[in-house]
């Protein structure tokens, strides 16, 4: 796939460049010296994470998701509200590792694996290559080759004993049962031997290159088009806009955080975003960037005065007091409840009703049970 950024093009998409360039700019710097800073990034990722869901077109709760990242789910987690959480887990993989990590092959390498745990779990680059002392007719290029193969085995013999109790003869069977066809396989439990993943995802990183000579935003946008176009992940789609919000971390653009895009790319219109005009396409992401950004801004502002309005609260309190270790837990969490408060805290439940009324937040379940608290 070719990015050729002509003259003309670049022309058009400057007003466009100029203004997320600036954008991004000022996020960062309120990000990095807004005492609430820590506090809107760990927010950001709950609402980037339900951003990704709602841009694949299905609905997550923030608050919802809250609770099931504190274990403490009302009901049982839906599949969607399962990937949110397998979003915003990534989202604190890639902030806590180094700013080129996501982008590299073993940072890939575990991000598309989904190991979390770290990279020491992830295999080598040479892990499954045959060795010289192997024969050349195994296949030991798929990783879980015996694993599939035990599987179609299991599927053989299961579909020889529905055909028996249904009165076929065991003469009447074929010796081995083929496999099942991977093209007839809806569900794709198996692949496609069509669809590489691993040559798209080489495909997309021979971008990166040519998007480290753009501008920030500029490269943060190509290389979130061409992750819509290559697809190299069916399963794992949202992962390509926190790539680039890794991308624009380690080019130093937004390095006080992990930029959140999807929170922007929700207010631009489906119409744009899936346009067949490149130009358009871009434009539309950078857009999307100058909205993640301001809406951004307008939080730090929002978290900025709650903490004010609390810190008066226990101003010329002891020094041992829990309301401000109370304080950064509220700025940090889109809600919270009293077992999320006590837990935190190491306090009973009683004590974190007491702590809550007199920090004095707002309370926005309007129920007297299973209540729930936070800066609106």
């Amino acid at each position: 796939m070719r990015y050729d950024i002509d003259a003309a093009t670049l022309q058009t998409l400057l007003p466009a460049i100029a203004g997320a360039e600036d954008a991004l700019a000022r996020l960062d710097e309120r990000a990095a010296r807004s005492p609430v800073g820590q506090g809107f990034a760990e927010r950001s990722h709950f609402f980037d994470a339900a951003g990704a869901l709602w841009v694949a077109g299905e609905l997550v709760h923030v608050e919802d998701l809250v609770l099931h990242d504190a274990h403490m789910d009302s009901r049982a987690p839906s599949h969607e509200l399962t990937i949110a959480h397998s979003v915003l887990r990534t989202r604190r993989r890639i902030e806590t590792a180094d700013p080129g990590w996501a982008l590299s092959p073993t940072g890939l390498g575990v991000l598309t694996a989904s190991t979390l745990e770290g990279e020491e779990s992830v295999p080598e680059a040479g892990a499954f290559a045959p060795s010289e002392s192997e024969p050349d007719d195994e296949d030991d290029e798929a990783p879980l080759a015996a694993e599939i193969a035990e599987l179609d085995a299991l599927l053989a013999r299961s579909q020889r004993l529905l055909d028996r109790h249904a009165g076929k003869t065991a003469e009447e069977e074929p010796a081995e049962a083929a496999p099942p066809q991977r093209d007839d396989d809806p569900l794709g439990l198996f692949g496609d031997d069509e669809w590489n993943e691993e040559e798209r995802l080489q495909e997309w990183r021979g971008l990166i290159p040519f998007a480290d000579e753009l501008p920030p935003s500029l490269a943060a946008a190509v290389l979130f088009d061409a992750w819509e176009r290559i697809e190299p992940l069916r399963r794992q789609h949202w992962l390509g806009g926190l790539l680039i919000a890794s991308s624009l971390r380690a080019r130093g653009k937004v390095a006080s955080h992990l930029f959140s895009f999807h929170t922007g790319l929700k207010q631009i219109r489906h119409e744009r975003r899936r346009s067949r005009d490149r130009l358009t396409r871009l434009q539309a992401f950078l857009g999307a960037m100058r909205e993640s950004a301001a809406a951004g801004l307008k939080e730090i502002d929002r978290l900025s005065l709650a903490r004010t309005q609390m810190e008066l609260r226990f101003r010329g309190r002891r020094s041992n007091s829990s309301l401000p270790q109370l304080a950064d837990f509220v700025l940090s969490r889109p809600m919270v409840s009293a077992a999320m408060v006590a837990r935190e805290l190491g306090v009973t439940q009683r004590g974190a009703l007491n702590l809550i009324n007199e920090i004095g937040i707002r309370e926005f379940t309007g129920r007297g049970r299973y209540r729930a608290w936070g800066i609106i």
